[in-house]
């Protein structure tokens, strides 16, 4: 948490739109009074949370250190939802999120929203573009938005209350058919997944646009280095999840770590094994506390993302909180064979679209990648020796590797695994 709001720094134009919010209090102090006021209100509304808070008196709230004594938020905990989370009526939501668990057979995840939440997630989209976004910018969407509430949806209204005029592309399924869409378009901007945008732009690399924002996985070095080489763009980076309410942070011009929405979000970064708080610099689990969700508040929830706080103020000037960009999953290494190595390696190559990864255990572990490139191009064994290249891949697992030169996506919005399978 922040001491102290410098009233005469913005920075950038999430600094003057949390200033604005703050109303001349200090951030901390407004933490403070939020995280007793949504600790209160979910004692009051939720079965789950009258259980697991029912020794916390939030009058004692009132120091930066007494978060930590709260009892932390699961992803089992939405899956079940038995006792439920939810602090209102179905008849006050207006929105509800499915995520699927990967890698599983068990339950999904279940939010849910209320009109006002998603105003909420609507005003950080309208100040966070703003980054990189301009009044009369012409912004393709590659994200869902053919229903009410979804993030296509969303994104595009903030974007409208800022002056610009979304394009509402949707997923690209056929990433041929949505770069001829941009061709004939021509955005001044992007937003979209990083391996969805990046098959775009394989796509259409006559195409030039100004910036792209990614969002909703990893961003692996070799990608954004070969979009910014095709489209010509400066690169940002969103990071936020449904848990959320979908917005975040996101990165400046400095491209120094993302800026955190602190007036409607604590974030934390704690040992995974024990939850003691790691100090800034140290890497640990992501944790978040919601501020303002009033359908389902979220009260130190553990993303499973590692993470660290960046200590010192950014070169851009802001103070707000700076977390860096996510290093991994918890429990997602696979015997140091991780998702994010794979892109670094894949996407280092012209002609890969997307790629998926399997994983069995084993006296002799196997690693399969089924990889989809652009047609006509695509060597199977050229693709694996890039592969071997990285050296946890080099020896000791069994390696096969299936390439499709169909251009099309194997992705969905949301963070990609290697799926684990445990069947003997």
């Amino acid at each position: 948490m922040n001491a102290r709001w410098p009233e005469a720094l913005v920075a950038n134009p999430l600094d003057a739109w949390i200033s604005a919010r703050l109303g001349g209090v200090a951030l901390i102090d407004h933490q403070i009074a939020m995280l007793v006021e949504t600790v209160a209100w979910a004692k009051q509304r939720s079965p789950f949370y009258r259980r697991l808070l029912a020794d916390v008196d939030e009058r004692t709230l009132t120091a930066p250190g007494a978060l930590h004594r709260l009892p932390f938020t699961t992803a089992d905990d939405l899956r079940r939802s038995d006792p439920p989370l939810l602090c209102v009526s179905q008849s006050d939501i207006s929105h509800v999120v499915t995520l699927e668990t990967s890698g599983t057979s068990g339950p999904p995840k279940r939010l849910f929203f209320t009109p006002e939440d998603q105003e909420t997630t609507i005003d950080f989209f309208r100040h966070g573009m703003s980054v990189l976004t301009r009044p009369g910018d012409r912004v393709a969407i590659l994200f869902p938005g053919e229903r009410p509430g979804s993030v296509g949806d969303l994104l595009a209204t903030g974007l409208q209350l800022m002056g610009a005029t979304p394009i509402l592309a949707g997923w690209p399924h056929d990433p041929a058919a949505t770069a001829a869409l941009l061709q004939r378009e021509r955005p001044d901007v992007v937003a979209g997944a990083p391996v969805a945008v990046l098959a775009v732009a394989r796509n259409s690399p006559s195409l030039r646009v100004r910036s792209v924002l990614l969002s909703s996985d990893h961003v692996a070095a070799s990608l954004r280095t070969s979009l910014a080489d095709l489209w010509g763009c400066e690169v940002f980076e969103h990071y936020g999840m449904t848990e959320m309410g979908l917005g975040g942070g996101v990165d400046c011009d400095a491209h120094a770590g993302y800026h955190m929405r602190e007036h409607e979000l604590l974030v934390e970064v704690v040992a995974p094994d024990s939850g003691v708080p790691m100090a800034p610099g140290e890497f640990g689990e992501v944790v978040f506390t919601t501020l303002t969700r009033r359908g389902l508040p979220l009260i130190r929830y553990r993303t499973g993302d590692i993470s660290r706080v960046l200590p010192g103020t950014c070169p851009c000037g802001s103070p707000l909180l700076r977390l860096d960009r996510i290093a991994g999953r918890i429990g997602g290494g696979n015997g140091g064979r991780t998702m994010a190595a794979l892109d670094e390696a894949l996407f280092s190559r012209p002609e890969v679209v997307d790629f998926s990864a399997s994983y069995r255990p084993g006296m002799t572990p196997t690693l399969h990648v089924d990889i989809t490139t652009l047609p006509g191009s695509g060597d199977p064994e050229a693709l694996r020796t890039t592969l071997t290249a990285i050296p946890v891949l080099a020896q000791g697992v069994n390696l096969s590797v299936d390439v499709v030169a169909d251009g099309r996506l194997l992705t969905r919005v949301g963070k990609r695994r290697i799926t684990v399978d445990n069947t003997a």
